[in-house]
C-alpha cells in the first residue's frame, strides 16, 4: 500500500506503481514484504533491497532458486525498477506506462531515491511479569443496560 494512501487516504496513479514495485521486489527475492525477517538487521524487504542496492550488492537480493536461470543484467534492472516504484514521494515514482517502457527498454534507468517505509521494525514488548500482570482485573465500573418498555 502506498504511503500516501496508508497515511492520508490519498490514492493516485502513482499508488499502482508503488504496489507494482513491491511485487517486483517480492518476486525477485522470493520473500513477502510483510513479515520479512533478516538475521542481520530489522529492515523490511523494501529497506533490505534499498540497503543492498545502495551498497552495490543488489544481486544478493535474488532468490537462490532463480540464480541459475536468470540474466543478471535483467535482475539488476528489475530491482532498480522496483526501487524506482517504491520511492517515498509519489512525484518521484514513474507512472505505469513509463514502467512498461522501462521494462521493455535497454536504456539506463534513473537512480532511485530512498524508498517509502524504509525503516527498522522496532517491536515494543510489554512487560508482562507476574508483578505487573494479574490474571484478573478489578474494576469499580458498572454497566447499565437501558431497555425500552
Amino acid at each position: 500500500m502506498s504511503p500516501e494512501y496508508a497515511l492520508d487516504g490519498i490514492f493516485s496513479i502513482k499508488s499502482d506503481a508503488f504496489s507494482f514495485g513491491v511485487l517486483v521486489l517480492e518476486i525477485v527475492s522470493g520473500y513477502k514484504n510483510r513479515g520479512f525477517i533478516h538475521p542481520d538487521h530489522d529492515h523490511n524487504l523494501i529497506g533490505h533491497a534499498w540497503s543492498l542496492y545502495s551498497e552495490g550488492r543488489s544481486m544478493e537480493l535474488l532468490d537462490e532458486s532463480l540464480a541459475k536461470s536468470c540474466d543478471p543484467v535483467e535482475v539488476s534492472r528489475s530491482i532498480q525498477l522496483g526501487l524506482l516504484c517504491v520511492q517515498q514521494n509519489a512525484v518521484d515514482r514513474p507512472n505505469m506506462s513509463y514502467v512498461v517502457q522501462m521494462l521493455g527498454g535497454d536504456g539506463a534507468l534513473p537512480q532511485p531515491k530512498q524508498p517509502a517505509f524504509f525503516m527498522e521494525k522496532d517491536f515494543l514488548v510489554a512487560d508482562f511479569t507476574s508483578s505487573t500482570y494479574h490474571a484478573g482485573s478489578v474494576s469499580d465500573l458498572t454497566i447499565t443496560d437501558v431497555d425500552a418498555r
